[in-house]
């Protein structure tokens, strides 16, 4: 899902260099990642409220004010401190968009979160559900996705994040780790742990 480090790290020493051109195309380069990782948290109950491209827009024009500061001290991969950047943002739309619920924002909710029904939500539940991982029918890969939507909507917060995190974002273990201040083995437990919990769910005894 995020673009290749190796590309994003020439970029960054061009960008460290003054050259504007670098920090348009590196930010360029990310904003696909940032909006898949926005429409995979946005609430449902906002998104008709809210346009993840504004929100997408004000992650990058932070992350453009404040990247040299980061270049002076990188204390994370750069996409890792774009989500810290985005995760943020997130928190603020939702607490900005719900104390409209008295306008009657939750009778605004759609039918799931966008962003949920992709290839990786077909993998995974194929996984998890035992089934071939490409079935012919429409019909069939729409009732996974659902079933898998509803299964991860019941995890808790921690439990979802990390689904979230290792496959629709494709990062690693030790992405997630840095990401959420866990050791690498604390994020490989939490994983097991949330992949078991989404199991129960999507085949109950």
């Amino acid at each position: 899902m995020w673009p290749n480090a190796t590309d994003t790290q020439e970029l960054l020493v061009q960008a460290k260099k003054g050259d504007v051109d670098a920090v348009d195309q590196l930010l360029a380069k990310h904003r696909e990642a940032v909006r898949r990782m926005i429409d995979l948290r946005l609430d449902p109950a906002i998104v008709q409220r809210l346009d993840a491209s504004d929100v997408v827009q004000e992650v990058l024009i932070e992350a453009s004010r404040r990247l040299q500061d980061y270049l002076k001290n990188p204390v994370m991969p750069f996409h890792l401190w774009l989500r810290h950047i985005a995760k943020d943002h997130m928190i603020d739309a939702h607490r900005r968009h719900h104390q409209a619920q008295k306008r009657g924002v939750n009778r605004e909710q759609p039918m799931h979160r966008p962003g949920w029904s992709d290839r990786s939500s077909l993998d995974l539940a194929g996984q998890l559900l035992d089934q071939d991982l490409t079935p012919a029918s429409a019909a069939i890969q729409e009732e996974m996705q659902r079933k898998l939507r509803e299964a991860i909507e019941q995890l808790d917060d921690d439990d979802r994040e990390v689904i979230l995190m290792r496959h629709y974002e494709m990062l690693a273990n030790q992405e997630v780790a840095e990401s959420l201040g866990l050791t690498e083995a604390a994020a490989s437990m939490r994983y097991l742990r949330a992949v078991r919990k989404l199991r129960d769910l999507l085949t109950p005894s």
